[in-house]
Order: structure tokens, then sequence, then C-alpha cells
């Protein structure tokens, strides 16, 4: 009966590539048909109640069946496993993986609720989860010079063209410090500072002050010494403390600028976010935010990415994101949309993990190996086919702050890039 139940969502699924699928009998079933573009798979699971474990939660299952071995791809990756079935329904053409009953939604949702109240306390602890199991592991597969784990940008080609990750996120950081208007001397707060990368950076290319903030220890530790090995220390302070707490000591700063830093604040604390950022923005200040998105309505965090990868996290849609700094009378000047960056950004990342993986294996173990790189296949389909995306959102307090044409942008990054890039 389970199986029966499997092989009609797989041939309602995949109608473009191919799908083979072996169990534990040895029997073997196909889906799909060969097509240009979409790849050709084939699985096996190894015991009967794998298969059960997809079925009762498909992505949830899914993600742990292969984290545990009871799902292997013998022809193909699971990054084409996953973009084989997501590409089939891409969110684009009104398609998506098939949902959950409406209780499991509301289920979600609810789940998404109670973990976005992440207060201080929580919050440091769902960062921690992520970004403290070691630095060891993200020199494998971020760039090198800025160690940026967030969406680069890649202004030459939208398929990559020659460029390098490395020359990718360079642009991501002159594209975000054109946007930010910064003049020599100039006080930036980096909320969500990460390993350092874009404190440094604006620190050494537009001579501003920045003061970079994170709940990571293993950031913060890393993030000083990068700034004492790049010369701009004395630049640059770098401090464990959440956002809410900077806020109630009554400082200002002229810029502030947050990276990669709002999928992790919570529906709930929305509101709040935006408040304090006003209250940290001088009155003529500009910021510049970049977070992922949901193209579309507000949704729901995925079970497997809130247990797994992100607890407390979620993705937001821009239209909650613009309603609520509207609450705070931030206005938005200006609003850049990235379709495909992300995806470019994480296939990049994958290929430097699947390299890596004996040393990834030695570091932890084969269990979170698996795991590390279905969470990477996933995500790189949700932008692919999904409804993922990135939001650059830049905000100012006072309408008469920055020119009145977006030509200082283009100016600026050009001079941080060069006239050649």
């Amino acid at each position: 009966m389970r199986r029966h139940i499997l092989d009609r969502f797989l041939a309602d699924g995949i109608r473009y590539g191919t799908l083979e699928v072996r169990r534990p009998d040895g029997s073997t079933a196909k889906f799909g048909t060969p097509t240009p573009g979409f790849p050709d798979v084939a699985i096996r699971f190894t015991s009967r109640r794998a298969e059960l474990r997809i079925l009762r939660d498909f992505r949830l299952g899914a993600g742990e069946t292969f984290m545990e071995g009871g799902l292997l791809v013998e022809r193909g990756d699971i990054m084409q496993l996953v973009q084989l079935l997501r590409a089939n329904k891409p969110w684009d053409k009104g398609g998506e993986v098939r949902e959950a009953s409406r209780f499991k939604k509301l289920r979600s949702r609810i789940a998404t609720r109670i973990d976005g109240v992440n207060r201080a306390a929580r919050s440091k602890s769902n960062v921690s989860h992520h970004y403290d199991i070691g630095n060891d592991l993200y020199r494998l597969f971020l760039d090198s010079e800025h160690m940026q784990y967030s969406c680069a940008y890649w202004p030459k080609d939208m398929l990559g063209g020659d460029m390098t990750l490395e020359q990718a996120q360079d642009a991501k950081l002159a594209h975000i410090a054109a946007k930010l208007a910064l003049s020599p001397g100039q006080t930036v707060l980096d909320i969500g500072c990460g390993w350092g990368g874009m404190a440094i950076y604006l620190a050494k290319y537009a001579g501003a002050e920045v003061h970079g903030i994170t709940l990571s220890e293993e950031q913060l530790a890393l993030a000083r010494v990068r700034a004492e090995e790049a010369g701009v220390a004395d630049k640059i302070l770098f401090e464990l403390v959440d956002y809410r707490d900077l806020a109630a000591r009554g400082l200002q700063y002229d810029r502030i600028v947050s990276v990669g830093m709002f999928e992790h604040v919570g529906q709930a604390q929305f509101d709040r976010f935006f408040l304090d950022c006003t209250r940290l923005l001088a009155d003529d200040g500009v910021m510049l935010m970049h977070t992922i998105g949901r193209m579309g309505g507000p949704g729901a965090t995925d079970a497997f990415t809130r247990k797994w990868i992100f607890p407390g996290g979620y993705i937001p849609a821009l239209s909650e994101t613009l309603a609520a700094s509207e609450k705070a009378r931030l206005i938005a000047s200006d609003v850049e949309t990235l379709r495909l960056h992300y995806a470019l950004t994480l296939r990049e990342w994958y290929k430097r993990c699947v390299a890596s993986r004996d040393a990834i294996i030695a570091l932890h173990d084969e269990r979170f190996y698996r795991l590390w790189i279905f969470y990477l296949a996933g995500a790189t389909a949700a932008f692919e086919s999904g409804s993922m995306c990135n939001y650059q959102i830049q905000y100012i307090r006072q309408r008469r702050t920055l020119p009145l044409t977006r030509d200082y942008m283009a100016k600026a990054e050009t001079a941080l890039r060069g006239p050649a890039a």
C-alpha cells in the first residue's frame, strides 16, 4: 500500500527527467521521460522503514532518511535528486512540491510563530546551533578572502560566467557599500557581522568606523583575528551583543548594514527589530538590509530546516517585511530583488563541500556530511525553482537624505570595483 502511495506521488511529480526507485526486495519503478535540462537519477531504499518515513513527512522524512543512509543516490547526486523534484513543479508556473495536509500546514505555521518569538537568550542559543559548529567547516566552502556566508553577487553573467565565488562575494560587498553612500569617517553598525568580512571591507575600502555585533562566539573570535590581519583592527569594534540590548544603550550610527541576519529575527520580532534599527540610525542615516525572502505571501519554515538547520529562523515575504518597517516610519528608498544569485552561490558551496567530503567527515562524521549537502541541495532547488529569492532593501528616515536618482550607486560601485569590473 505504502509503495503505491509513493509511486502515485512520484508519477504525478516527475514528468521531465527520470527517476528510478530501487527497493529492498529488488523491485524497481521508473518515472518521467528523459528531457534536456532535467537530470536522470536513480535512488535506492535500504529498508522498508525508510520509505515509510518519507510518506509520513516528505521534507523532514526525506532529509533524515538521507542523513541516516536509508536513502542512497546511486545515479546522479542529492543535488540532482532535489533539483528533479523541484524543477518539475516550479513556483513561477504555479507549482510546488506537494503541500502537506491542512493540519500539518497549520501545525507548521504555529511552530514557526512559537520559534519566532526569539527572545535574547534563545536567539543566542539558536545562532550557536548553526554558527558555532566550528570555523574550520566554514573555511572549507566559503570564499577565502571575506568568508561571506550569504548570497554573492554575479554581475557579469546570470549563469555565473567566468567569475569565481571570491570575485562574486567581492562584488556583493561593493554593491552593498555603494548603496550605503558612505563617506570616510562615518560610523557603521553591522548587525550580524559574521566573521567580519563586511566590517573589514567597509573599514578598508570606505574608511568607515565599524561596530560589528554577533551572537556567535566562534565568529567573534575569528572576526577579531581577521581584522588584525587586515590592518583595520583600530577601525572596528566587534562585540558579542544582541541588537535589542545595543539599542537600549542610546547609541546612534550614520549607517546600518545587516546581511543575512534578518532571517534569524523571527516573525514575532519584526516590529521590534525595525523599531530598534530606527533608534540606532541617525536622523540623516541610511540602512541597507540584505535578506533571503519569499516571492509571494508569508509562509512557514519547513520542519527539516526548523529542526536541523536554523531553529528559530524564518524567511520573510517582502510584504510582511515592509509592513513591519513602515510601522517604524522607515522609508524604503530602494528595493532590489536578486532572483538567481543565491542559487549560483549555493552551487559553488555545494561543489566545495563535495570536494571536501573527507575533511568534513573528519571534523564531524558521515551523518553530518549528508545533513549538510542535503541542506545545500534543498536550498539551491528552492532558489532555482521554488519561491526563494534575496531582497536588498535600502532604508532612510528622512526623504531628503539621499540623491533623488540612483546614479550615485553605480558611480560608487564602479569606484570600489574598478572601471574594468
